[in-house]
């Protein structure tokens, strides 16, 4: 049973004085986008008639076949806190259909749906619990963003040194006010950084979550006269932000995870399912780190994983298995980041991890040393690294048949195109490093 019928949404919109709706999707590079509708329109758009120009949106289709429809998901179906109560915004969040009424092959959210259906096939559901960092940092006289901060707390402080905690507990507030269930916030390693963590919940549940999370925190930052970013690397010399990704598949209302009798608790499935993520880490690596700038976090000493290794506890391996057990068994990925298209990553994850399912892989023996004092010797000892740069991920992604088939052929056409030109255009810059080291020497 869903959230919303089509006649409660109709009698939400009337009784809370809802005078805008957006209709919101996601293209293929995770940006948010909207068609918004004035409530005269709510009936039509419930109705599955609202039209938009796909040509208009990179990577979805060609001038000459542009007509898509927004297809709304009911449930949804919210009110946005932070504008006017007098003259309420909601949101509905859309599929994209073509005129013929089928779902759009290009579509993240429909990549998603039908990597979560090949799990159904097996019994099994795919939960997804995120952990997001972002950066909170001033403004200039012209509103334009800067990377500084007089924010001079660390890990785990609180105010007065923690000049964003306003700011994030208004944010908090106001997801809660969503439905979020808010599991913990707090200061993170660098200045001006933060993270704020939301329950684990249905994949498709938990990827809508990010991008409604992703709008709140730009959007109230921007309220309070600060800027929020997800960029992974946006200051030299300090961590960069991540989001660790914690999976989990239930069979039957049984966490498939947990296995009592294991040393570990884990059972043969989850073995399986890390096997999978590190024999195709390096293939996703270009969907869960899609910036040229993704590749400045992944760096030894920044305490983001860079060698494929897990580990129980260990928070310098790639895969870590949180302590909690029973229900709470899960594997988190520790390399993803903020900027990625949650509905790609996760599709590609779970695809990774079913075929270690599938396939039974075995994965190496557990690393518990510090990965990153060691780093020099996993290299010497042929222990694999994840892409060193936005170029090798996308070749990478092009050779791994398990990772392409999760996408599909036109998004992965179309990512890898962009994605490629995307490093073409930085390959080719001229920055202030180069010219602070040789334009003198030379």
């Amino acid at each position: 049973m869903g959230r919303y019928t089509k006649e409660e949404i109709l009698r939400l919109v009337r009784e809370e004085d809802i005078q805008f709706i957006r209709m919101q999707f996601t293209d293929i590079f995770g940006q948010m986008k909207n068609v918004a509708i004035t409530a005269s329109q709510i009936e039509k758009a419930l109705d599955n008639q609202i039209m938009m120009d796909g040509s208009s949106i990179e990577g979805f289709v060609r001038i000459e076949e542009s007509d898509q429809y927004l297809w709304p998901d009911l449930d949804t179906f919210a009110i946005l806190p932070w504008r006017p109560q007098y003259g309420k915004v909601a949101r509905l969040i859309c599929d994209v259909h073509n005129p013929d009424g089928t779902p759009f092959v290009g579509d993240p959210r429909g990549v998603l749906k039908r990597a979560l259906a090949r799990a159904g096939e097996l019994g099994l559901t795919f939960n997804v619990g995120p952990e997001l960092e972002f950066f909170l940092f001033q403004t200039d006289e012209d509103g334009n963003p800067t990377t500084k901060t007089s924010d001079e707390a660390g890990y785990f402080d609180l105010g007065p040194l923690d000049h964003g905690e306003s700011t994030r507990r208004e944010i908090c507030l106001c997801l809660e006010e969503m439905g979020f269930e808010i599991e913990a916030s707090h200061h993170e390693v660098a200045a001006g950084q933060h993270e704020i963590d939301f329950k684990y919940t249905e994949a498709l549940q938990a990827a809508d979550n990010i991008m409604t999370f992703k709008l709140a925190v730009k959007t109230l930052a921007q309220k309070n006269g600060l800027h929020a970013t997800f960029m992974p690397k946006p200051v030299h010399g300090t961590a960069g932000s991540g989001m660790h990704v914690n999976m989990s598949l239930f069979r039957d209302g049984q966490n498939a995870f947990f296995d009592a009798a294991d040393p570990r608790n884990l059972s043969p499935m989850a073995y399986q399912f890390i096997a999978g993520l590190l024999e195709h880490v390096q293939g996703f690596c270009a969907v869960t780190n899609p910036l040229v700038n993704s590749y400045k976090r992944l760096v030894p000493g920044y305490e983001a994983p860079c060698h494929l290794a897990w580990s129980t506890g260990n928070r310098s391996a790639l895969i870590r298995i949180p302590t909690p057990r029973g229900d709470g068994t899960r594997v988190e990925l520790r390399s993803p980041d903020p900027s990625c298209n949650p509905y790609l990553a996760f599709a590609v994850c779970l695809a990774a991890g079913l075929d270690g399912i599938q396939r039974q892989l075995t994965p190496p023996a557990e690393s518990n040393e510090n990965l990153y004092a060691i780093a020099a010797d996993l290299e010497a000892q042929g222990v694999r690294r994840l892409p060193a740069s936005l170029e090798a991920a996308i070749h990478a992604l092009e050779a791994d048949r398990v990772v392409t088939a999760a996408l599909g052929s036109h998004v992965t056409e179309q990512y890898v195109t962009g994605k490629l030109r995307e490093w073409e255009e930085y390959r080719t810059q001229v920055t202030q490093w180069e010219l602070d080291r040789y334009l003198v020497t030379c």
